[in-house]
């Protein structure tokens, strides 16, 4: 079993496959450790995958993962750090803007006992606008919701302890927010700064769009830390506070016509609308409360489902090809 796995997701990087291989082959073979390169083909559509399929077919070192579509980020990462067997895990893009002489840094880390490194792009060169100001703003946010006190969470550069990541489901953009997750579960954390090359070859998959996307994410992740097992608790103080308010004003409307005859129908109508709304709407969210209880129940007991499908797994054996479906 290799000590470290590299997990790499590609989405069209066939100019820069080759190179980072290269590179990440002459940085591992220098810590006189065991190791292993998982790269993940994510839907390429370019040669990538046949690129990678050359490198495995010389190094045995390699495991490469075809995904029968273009799933995203965070599932090709998923797929990586399901099929890594090493003890400490670590994740980079493979567009070369994350430099693989930075990893012993990391690796360093995570020997002295921190379960997740992150990296921290401390010095960006990216478009101001369009890039960095709205990254600043989001990683502010998600500091503040998730009460991880570290600078950079979009960066896919981070390493793990193999029981840590293992323990957290990813789908969606969650990878960014792996960092949160992990807090929950009691991980100590820290970051490291690494650099930020421009991308040289290829085309970014990253767009202002992407930041709506994020900001959606957060809310979840928000939730997901405080309410994730008990989801009744927030759901149900809405509703109770729906009930309740609804409650009052149907009481105050009750009294008024008992005790001064009004034609209440009449002159308060607005308000029998509002009290049928609030108590009705309360015990929808009650209802959905105790539905998203019987879903947690669901969770903790119902098989881990993968978010994305695998094509074929190939990696070299015994000085030959095993092609594995």
């Amino acid at each position: 079993m290799p000590k470290y796995s590299i997990v790499v997701p590609f989405h069209n990087e066939e100019e820069n496959v080759t190179t980072l291989y290269d590179r990440l082959k002459a940085v591992m073979e220098q810590l006189n450790e065991s190791f292993e390169l998982v790269f993940v083909d994510d839907g390429s559509l370019d040669r990538t995958y046949r690129l990678l399929e050359e490198i495995a077919a010389v190094d045995s070192r390699v495991l490469v993962v075809k995904l029968r579509r273009n799933f995203g980020q965070t599932s090709a990462l998923a797929a990586g750090f399901d099929h890594a067997q090493g003890d400490f895990i670590l994740a980079m893009d493979g567009d070369l803007q994350h430099e693989p002489t930075e990893i012993p840094q990391f690796l360093a880390k995570l020997e002295e006992g921190y379960d997740v490194v992150s990296g921290w792009r401390s010095e960006r060169g990216d478009n101001m606008f369009l890039r960095r100001i709205p990254s600043g703003i989001a990683n502010r946010l998600m500091a503040a919701l998730s009460g991880v006190d570290i600078h950079d969470f979009g960066t896919t550069f981070k390493a793990y302890r193999r029981e840590v990541i293992q323990n957290i489901p990813l789908y969606g953009e969650m990878h960014r927010f792996i960092p949160a997750l992990a807090s929950w579960y009691g991980a100590s954390i820290c970051e490291v700064p690494i650099s930020n090359p421009a991308r040289v070859a290829g085309k970014s998959h990253y767009g202002l769009s992407r930041t709506f996307r994020v900001f959606f994410d957060l809310l979840t992740i928000r939730f997901l830390l405080k309410y994730m097992t008990r989801p009744l608790h927030f759901f149900g103080t809405i509703g109770a506070a729906g009930i309740l308010s609804g409650g009052v004003i149907s009481v105050w409307l009750m009294a008024l016509k008992l005790l001064t005859h009004t034609a209440v129908h009449d002159d308060h109508a607005p308000y029998f609308t509002i009290a049928s709304v609030l108590i009705l709407g309360g015990i929808q969210m009650l209802g959905i409360g105790l539905l998203g209880e019987l879903q947690v129940r669901h969770f903790h007991t119902a098989e881990h489902r993968a978010p994305y499908a695998v094509d074929r797994i190939l990696r070299l054996r015994s000085n030959e090809e095993s092609l594995l479906h």
